[in-house]
């Protein structure tokens, strides 16, 4: 059944990753190595049909292979490695109302607050999620059943996720004032503000926590405190500007958020191994590769 879902994501999957005509899914298939990159991943369920991948935030890690699946429940920045290719997957970008609306349905209820969970967990699919989210990426095949059909297959698959061992994270996930919730609404509010200067203080106060409490959940979540996490978007949104070639090192630096040029060069290193300048170059000279690559298939 797995090969099955990799064959209709290679039917429809444009280029290394694409969205699609079905509302929330997209697709990702890559068939060659490449060199590890920086992600924001929203919250969405990744559903491995072929090869693994190894996602990293701060100081977590989780390798999801085939038949595996990957709920992120935040907006994370992550590095990710392929571990093996060819890697298929198809992506699941979560709607909380569609979440809510079905847990209503259900009349199921949980503990009020729990403890924030890693902002990223692991599974494995059973038989009838890897079914239907099957069914549902086939769609496509026939695009004048997605608007009758799509929504309820989500739903199917939505409502299988509830049954999982997912289940009590989605759960929470989707609670107005869960500790889940609250940080998720703090990573999304530094996500808006990744280049102002923030503080704990500042970020508790949206949280409505204490800043010791909303440190550790945090960490909890995210691997990384929030002013790291701040960091990393930060620092990817620079190496996007570099890869593009379109303003100097110092002007990308400014335009994310720093002030010092000397700090900006030692925590690009830090992260990505070489100073901004000779990172962009590499970086430029591997899209081209790319583009040349994909011309000649």
């Amino acid at each position: 059944m797995l090969d099955q879902l990799a064959a209709a994501i290679d039917r429809h999957c444009v280029g290394i990753g694409s969205d699609t005509k079905i509302p929330r899914l997209s697709l990702v298939a890559v068939d060659e190595p490449i060199e590890p990159t920086g992600h924001l991943y929203d919250a969405m369920i990744c559903f491995v049909a072929g090869g693994a991948k190894r996602t990293t935030s701060g100081e977590l890690s989780q390798v999801a292979r085939v038949g595996d699946m990957l709920l992120t429940t935040i907006d994370l920045p992550v590095a990710v490695d392929l571990e093996e290719v060819p890697y298929r997957s198809a992506v699941m970008h979560l709607d909380s109302q569609a979440l809510a609306d079905l847990l209503i349905e259900l009349d199921t209820t949980g503990p009020a607050t729990p403890l924030a969970a890693a902002g990223q967990i692991m599974a494995p699919m059973t038989p009838e999620l890897t079914d239907a989210v099957t069914r549902w990426v086939e769609l496509l095949d026939t695009p004048e059943d997605i608007r009758p059909l799509a929504p309820r297959v989500e739903s199917e698959i939505l409502y299988r996720l509830l049954r999982s061992s997912l289940g009590p994270v989605l759960h929470q996930w989707s609670l107005a004032d869960s500790t889940t919730s609250r940080i998720r609404r703090v990573a999304r509010w530094i996500c808006e503000r990744y280049t102002e200067p923030l503080s704990i203080d500042a970020i508790a106060t949206v949280a409505h926590m204490s800043p010791a409490t909303l440190h550790r959940h945090f960490k909890t979540t995210t691997g990384m405190s929030p002013l790291k996490y701040q960091k990393h978007l930060r620092l990817q949104a620079a190496r996007r500007h570099l890869a593009a070639g379109n303003a100097t090192v110092g002007e990308i630096a400014h335009t994310v958020g720093y002030t010092s040029a000397t700090q900006f060069n030692r925590e690009y290193r830090s992260i990505y191994g070489l100073p901004p300048g000779q990172d962009a170059a590499r970086l430029r000279t591997q899209l081209t590769h790319t583009r040349t690559t994909a011309q000649h298939q």
